[in-house]
């Protein structure tokens, strides 16, 4: 079957890859205007099908607060945990060596400065840590920058390098691009010089404001040597969006705060655990897969499906029960930090412009476990295809039926579907009211922060609709749509202030 789908997309390559490039935006689409199309055709199959999903969106929610509060105490267990003794009892302990590459462009020193800074407090002897520095030649400070940055940092970690990043011809212009300059930068100055040896060594795809937890990199170490799997293994900690969590308008806070459990929650989640913005890889699997892409924007995702697909099917991802605080979109002024937070969105939801080749390989490339494969893409497909149609069904899909079919709501179901609708969703309020407990849990204290400011954070949440709808929909809804008709995103760098 392979062979035959193998061919197909051989002969037509143009007409399957557009075909599969509708392929979300038309399933995003039909779900959107289903209530209306369909609540004239077959309106009861529309009354249970919004009942269904709101059910779906129940179990969403309580699955995300027990998912979220398991991964709390495995975090919370981790942080008190002595990794770097444990590391250290293990054969090829001293072998073990941490490649970071942080690719960056508009960044400041000072972003920069302060995540090296952090990185300085790790358990883990420093010297086992490499840095690169992932510039872009386009950049018009990016030497000033390396430089200062490698004076200062230099004679801290094992070495401090910085690869400079050429516009070249056939490359989408983004952080994939970049990353992969720097980690063939990182294996010609590290692997082939000597310095390190591949067998026993990592490599992280680290944003310019990722703070790792002091154990990240001892934790790292236990993981990688103790697993006889360890060269078809990425690892991934909890990115978490703590850093400025104060500092944002209120609309930005709420959404980083639902990003930042579902990462959390991730994490006990195996069959839905994909590598994920910062996160960090066996350097030899790295190589022998040939690097990140370079004609694409999104990356994590990526990279993780190119290895498992590759591999066929021996690629895996191991959680580190540890946080990565990032910074929330923000910017010098409140609506600059919204528009900031929308383009993250936007680049975030066009993650769904991979789609379409983690279809293709799904059919044609042999020997991968269907089972495995099936279930993968499954979760994948279907958080990126319901990303722009989950608001309109939850909001307003029960309430457009009695203005398209008045004459249904006469019946028993379409009289009380409203009514249905509105107390299954409602018993969702209770699972907020633990994600903010949870929340509240997991974040670190700020001593500047009023108590009285976190006791009213709970009031911001009757923003979500409308935050949900603006920051979350209409992005969605936009890359669906690009993609649907052929067109590209053109890569947008978060400000980070």
């Amino acid at each position: 079957m392979t062979l035959a789908f193998a061919k197909l997309f051989t002969k037509y390559p143009i007409k399957t890859r557009r075909a599969l490039e509708i392929v979300p935006g038309f399933f995003s689409w039909a779900l959107i205007t289903f209530p209306v199309w369909g609540s004239i055709t077959f309106p009861a199959v529309v009354a249970y099908f919004i009942l269904f999903f709101d059910v779906y969106w129940f179990y969403k929610s309580f699955s995300l607060v027990v998912s979220a509060y398991i991964a709390l105490k495995r975090i919370r267990a981790a942080e008190k945990t002595d990794w770097l003794s444990k590391a250290e009892k293990l054969e090829n302990f001293e072998k073990t060596t941490h490649v970071v590459i942080i690719p960056n462009y508009n960044e400041s020193v000072e972003k920069i400065r302060k995540t090296l800074h952090v990185l300085t407090y790790q358990t883990l002897p420093l010297k086992k840590i490499h840095i690169v520095l992932a510039m872009e030649e386009r950049a018009v400070d990016s030497k000033e920058k390396a430089s200062i940055l490698i004076k200062e940092f230099g004679d801290r970690f094992g070495s401090v390098l910085a690869s400079f990043h050429p516009r070249i011809p056939g490359e989408v212009v983004g952080k994939s691009s970049n990353e992969a300059f720097g980690g063939k930068f990182a294996y010609s100055k590290l692997v082939e010089t000597g310095l390190i040896d591949i067998n026993y060594a990592t490599i992280s795809s680290v944003d310019a404001d990722s703070l790792f937890d002091k154990n990240y990199f001892s934790y790292l170490t236990y993981s990688f040597l103790r697993d006889p799997k360890r060269y078809s293994k990425f690892w991934q900690s909890a990115n978490v969006h703590y850093n400025n969590f104060w500092d944002v308008p209120a609309p930005i806070r709420v959404m980083s705060f639902f990003n930042s459990l579902h990462r959390a929650a991730l994490l006990v989640q195996p069959d839905r655990l994909v590598s994920n913005s910062t996160y960090s890889l066996t350097f030899k699997m790295l190589h022998e897969i040939g690097y990140w892409d370079t004609d694409v924007v999104p990356e994590d995702y990526r990279i993780f499906f190119k290895a498992f697909f590759v591999l066929k099917g021996n690629a895996w991802v191991e959680p580190i029960f540890l946080k990565t605080s990032m910074d929330a979109a923000q910017s010098s002024t409140y609506i600059k930090s919204l528009k900031n937070r929308y383009n993250q969105e936007m680049r975030w939801s066009w993650g769904v412009s991979d789609d379409p080749l983690f279809i293709k390989w799904w059919l044609t490339v042999p020997g991968v476990p269907f089972f495995r494969k099936t279930w993968l893409l499954f979760n994948v497909l279907l958080d990126h295809f319901l990303w722009p149609v989950n608001w309109f069904i939850i909001t307003v899909a029960a309430n457009i039926m009695p203005f398209v079919n008045p004459i249904f709501t006469r019946t028993s179901l379409g009289n009380t579907l409203p009514d249905i609708a509105r107390t299954i969703l409602t018993t969702t309020l209770f699972a907020i009211l633990c994600m903010i407990i949870i929340d509240y849990r997991m974040r670190p204290r700020e001593s500047h922060v009023s108590k009285t400011r976190q006791f009213l954070f709970p009031l911001e949440f009757f923003l979500l609709p409308i935050v949900g709808f603006f920051l979350a929909t209409v992005p969605a809804m936009i890359s669906h749509t690009k993609l649907m008709f052929g067109k590209r995103m053109e890569y947008k760098v978060t400000e980070k202030v």
